[in-house]
């Protein structure tokens, strides 16, 4: 995800990381009630740890989990995907609860905290596993994935038409424990990062008012 910032910025990006945060002991994973149904939506929308931030903020998320999907190499690296030779996507994992915010409103959410017109990946942040995706795994999910699409190109809203991709029924792979929830262990790089990155410029400019607007925030 660093691959299109200049070299001042890119130092202290690899700087971010390589080191060890005091914040490290934050688990991967976060403890949720195991006993609860929770659903699950997998999204691809440029650089994980930024989108794990955006659906932080949904009520109703109750973990989000940074992965690679969509390619054909098992237990893949980051090293790997970000090389471009495995056919991942970066992706973040989310489970909510059902009776709080439904799929179609998540879906809703996630296509304005992204650039879905962007073919060759998201920000400064170019290449196969930076472009944007939604994963489903039924006709439902596909069907409300599908009209939102349709809904956004028929309202003229952006520039482009949407480009981004809906694939089916992919295996999701945890990626390396130092990546998940980045950006609470490393706050200041992190916002650093997104920052020097342009992602909130852009999606500013592209969505106008309704950018994020909608994401029920958690109190």
């Amino acid at each position: 995800m660093f691959a299109q910032l200049p070299k001042f910025f890119l130092s202290l990006a690899v700087i971010a990381l390589v080191s060890v945060s005091v914040f490290n002991s934050v688990e991967a994973q976060e403890k949720i009630d195991v006993g609860k149904n929770y659903s699950t939506l997998i999204v691809a929308g440029g650089c994980f740890w930024c989108v794990e931030a955006d659906f932080d903020k949904v009520n109703g998320v109750v973990q989000t989990e940074s992965g690679y999907a969509g390619g054909f190499v098992p237990n893949p690296t980051y090293k790997q995907v970000t090389h471009g030779d495995t056919g991942h996507y970066e992706v973040v994992r989310i489970k909510y609860d059902s009776k709080v915010v439904s799929f179609k409103e998540l879906i809703h959410y996630f296509f304005r905290t992204i650039d879905p017109t962007d073919p060759i990946g998201q920000f400064c942040d170019k290449g196969s596993s930076y472009r944007s995706a939604v994963f489903v795994y039924n006709d439902k999910e596909a069907k409300i994935v599908r009209e939102e699409i349709e809904a956004i190109d028929k309202s003229n809203s952006l520039p482009n038409k949407v480009v981004s991709m809906i694939i089916a029924g992919a295996e999701f792979y945890p990626a390396e424990r130092y990546h998940q929830n980045y950006y609470k262990k490393n706050p200041l790089r992190y916002r650093y990062y997104r920052s020097a990155c342009g992602r909130d410029k852009r999606v500013k400019k592209l969505w106008g008012k309704t950018a994020k607007d909608w994401h029920k925030p958690k109190g």
